[in-house]
């Protein structure tokens, strides 16, 4: 079904990108499995947040940060265990630490975007303003983009959905591990919950309204 151009209105929408960062998707990476698998993603997400800017629709950049003596981070998690585990055996350099949370060169941060750091938390709306800021901004539809389809951007759009956003799901901008649990996760669960859409179809879409405009 053809996304309706409206729910997608430049002053209504905001592209919210999860953990394109050098230290998921990147050079800093850990995770050689999810670089593979996102890479794809990583250049359709630069072409959607440029064909988005030039419509004059925001960016959210939401980045995951640590500190060398990782205080304030999650403790609680498995995925949190190895990291720390990982870190005690190869601790970090306070420039290491900085370039994990930089966003990935192929799709850059421009002056009017806005990047949110957070020190714990498996989702981008916890505690980092992202539900307040996205308000002020006269924001109703979250179009969310980024990794993983595993864990971070299911937690997105189930949080955007719960504070009642509308959510439009960009398939060909965001990447699971493995791929086909990815394909799964979209189609089974978060299919159920946000409007799906490519990065052509919002490109179509958003040239339509600057020509408009």
């Amino acid at each position: 079904m053809a996304l309706d151009p409206e729910l997608v209105a430049p002053g209504r929408t905001a592209i919210v990108v999860n953990e394109m960062q050098r230290g998921v998707v990147g050079d800093r990476a850990s995770l050689p499995m999810l670089v593979e698998a996102a890479a794809p993603a990583v250049a359709a997400t630069g072409e959607l947040v440029r064909v988005g800017r030039a419509a004059g629709v925001e960016v959210v950049h939401c980045v995951a940060a640590n500190r060398v003596d990782a205080k304030g981070g999650m403790q609680n998690t498995v995925f949190a265990a190895r990291a720390r585990k990982a870190a005690q055996e190869h601790p970090p350099r306070q420039e290491d630490v900085a370039a994990f949370s930089e966003v990935v060169p192929e799709i850059s941060v421009a002056p009017s975007d806005i990047v949110l750091p957070r020190l714990h938390s498996m989702s981008p709306f916890t505690d980092t303003g992202l539900d307040m800021i996205l308000r002020n901004l006269g924001v109703s539809t979250v179009v969310a983009a980024g990794v993983s389809l595993n864990i971070g951007v299911f937690g997105l759009v189930i949080e955007a959905v719960n504070r009642a956003y509308d959510v439009v799901l960009v398939t060909d901008a965001c990447a699971g591990v493995p791929i086909e649990y990815g394909r799964m996760v979209v189609d089974h669960s978060l299919g159920l919950l946000a409007r799906r859409t490519t990065v052509a179809e919002l490109s179509a879409i958003w040239s339509a309204t600057a020509l408009g405009s």
